[in-house]
């Protein structure tokens, strides 16, 4: 892509406005991210176009859009930043059985019920010196373009906050390895001998007290979206702002609530809380892990991730 004598007389942070601007899709934000004005990002796109020889980036009323050669690029010149950043940086041998290292992994607090406890006992087995922190993920408030709901995730992570994210995103920018980790969708659940469970049609959800998780109080959820559009709609009596919170209430009241499969599955039991396949069509979504790419050039943080998320073996994970 670039010869010897582009690379003797280039500025090579020019990729990195690429990948910035790519990632954006919008120079304003672009120039914020880079703590630099949008005049100096339009400036250094426009000596990459011409190293490149191509306009990369056209301008639209909401922002930029990539040509379809910079597409092409986005990949390689993705792993020239990931190759550039490991070689100024310093790497110690690392050995999982005498490692006291600490990984911080974030994720919604559903998700990390989820994946914590296993993860933990392989650790116990494997590298009993590793520590976890955990630190909890929320979408964006009011953001309703999944690419952007967890865009504050993609910065975490760059700036070194935090190792890992397990989000449920399908739109990672190119500068992070990403691998699904499981699959979810939601049930109901609700305490043992709630009358929901005899007759647990569409009708019979819609005339119940629900009880959503919502980080900001928000009532409105996906759920709602769903009904709207078969011409129901629910009574929310209650919002909490997470998961387990949820279990504990629903155990002492009549309330319901639809909650994910697999973290229902783990920790309902302890509760008394048991559930029902939704009456309405389920809606599924995948989580994905993610690192930097440049960052998986750290021995330790390439292990902590396989052994977090492993490369699929047939159809099935090993965590969780």
């Amino acid at each position: 892509m670039l010869n010897r004598i582009d690379l003797s007389r280039s500025d090579l942070n020019l990729l990195v406005f690429f990948e910035v601007v790519l990632d954006e899709r919008h120079v304003g934000r672009a120039a914020e991210r880079l703590a630099l004005t949008p005049s100096a990002v339009s400036h250094g796109l426009g000596r990459l176009r011409r190293l490149l020889n191509d306009p990369l980036f056209l301008r639209t009323p909401r922002g930029v859009l990539p040509t379809a050669r910079a597409m092409e690029l986005a990949g390689p010149i993705a792993d020239i930043l990931a190759r550039a950043r490991d070689v100024i940086s310093t790497a110690e041998p690392f050995d999982p059985k005498n490692s006291t290292r600490r990984f911080t992994i974030g994720a919604p607090d559903g998700v990390t019920a989820v994946f914590l406890r296993p993860l933990l006992a392989e650790l116990h087995r494997a590298a009993p010196g590793i520590d976890i922190g955990v630190r909890q993920l929320l979408p964006v408030p009011g953001e309703m373009s999944p690419e952007r709901a967890w865009r504050t995730a993609f910065g975490d992570l760059e700036a070194g906050a935090m190792d890992i994210a397990v989000i449920p995103s399908f739109h990672i920018p190119t500068r992070f390895h990403a691998r699904s980790l499981y699959d979810e969708d939601f049930v109901i659940a609700m305490r043992v001998g709630h009358p929901f469970a005899d007759d647990p049609t569409l009708e019979r959800y819609c005339e119940m007290q629900h009880l959503v998780v919502s980080f900001t109080g928000d009532p409105h959820g996906f759920v709602d979206e769903i009904l709207a559009t078969q011409g129901y709609s629910r009574r929310i009596s209650l919002t909490v702002p997470n998961f387990m919170f949820a279990l504990a209430v629903v155990a002492d009241t009549d309330l319901i609530s639809a909650l994910p499969r697999r973290f229902v599955a783990m920790h309902a039991a302890r509760f008394g809380v048991i559930s029902l396949e939704s009456p309405f069509p389920p809606t599924t979504f995948q989580l994905n892990a993610i690192a930097p790419r440049a960052a998986m050039m750290d021995a330790g943080l390439a292990w902590i991730f396989d052994l977090l998320a492993p490369k699929r073996a047939g159809s099935h994970n090993r965590l969780p």
